[in-house]
């Protein structure tokens, strides 16, 4: 799909559906408590440090795209901000709770998603985790996940959203890597090589020194 979110944005409105299940009785969010979920170091992927400015700049862009909305409650000295995803998406709680993680967190393995989601909508066991990815990989429309290509080194496939558009992994990390055993030796080879030529070029050095030394020492015969 096209990228409807750049990745502060995805921050953003991670950050709003997290808190709205998570701790609704805060819910919506002043400016500086939603900068601050966006900056935790918990449960985000990765860590980031985004200031208030870099925060309100996403929260208008997404209001531009009716994804979020600016509240000013009753006695309230500050604006507050929620989100308005529901108006786009029709998702089950398992289908946010999954979009929200893979926001926070980046791409995960079918049983990472399924421990991290736990605090937000249970989603089972990792048949039905599966089942609810694969819902959003069909979504209709247009696929809202998708699944990446496994790692060399891993055992299970990672899923990614594709709400900031699709993901065009380094090709370094489609081929596989040399084992740590192999990058060791091929240190090793190439100091030994390295000390191989300096023994030769040092060679080179002394067979000089004789050659001279031996035309100066016939200049006295």
């Amino acid at each position: 799909m096209d990228a409807l979110l750049n990745q502060v944005e995805a921050r953003v409105l991670g950050s709003l559906i997290e808190k709205q299940i998570t701790t609704p009785s805060y819910y919506p969010l002043t400016l500086a408590a939603l900068t601050a979920a966006c900056n935790q170091k918990s449960n985000r992927n990765p860590v980031t440090a985004l200031d208030e400015k870099d925060v309100a700049r996403a929260i208008l862009t997404l209001r531009d795209k009716h994804l979020a909305w600016e509240t000013a409650e009753a006695g309230a000295r500050v604006m507050k901000y929620s989100h308005n995803l529901s108006q786009h998406f029709e998702f089950s709680d398992q289908q946010l709770a999954v979009v929200c993680e893979l926001m926070l967190r980046g791409p995960q393995t079918g049983g990472e998603l399924r421990t991290h989601c736990e605090r937000m909508h249970p989603l089972g066991d990792i048949t039905q985790t599966e089942a609810v990815l694969q819902s959003l990989i069909d979504y209709p429309g247009s696929p809202l996940v998708a699944k990446l290509p496994r790692e060399p080194g891993r055992r299970e496939n990672r899923f990614t959203h594709l709400l900031c558009g699709e993901v065009v992994l380094p090709p370094e990390t489609l081929k596989p890597q040399p084992e740590p055993a192999t990058l060791a030796v091929r240190a090793e080879n190439e100091r030994l090589a390295a000390l191989e030529d300096e023994v030769k070029n040092l060679r080179t050095e002394v067979d000089t020194l004789h050659r001279q030394l031996a035309e100066f020492s016939k200049q006295f015969e």
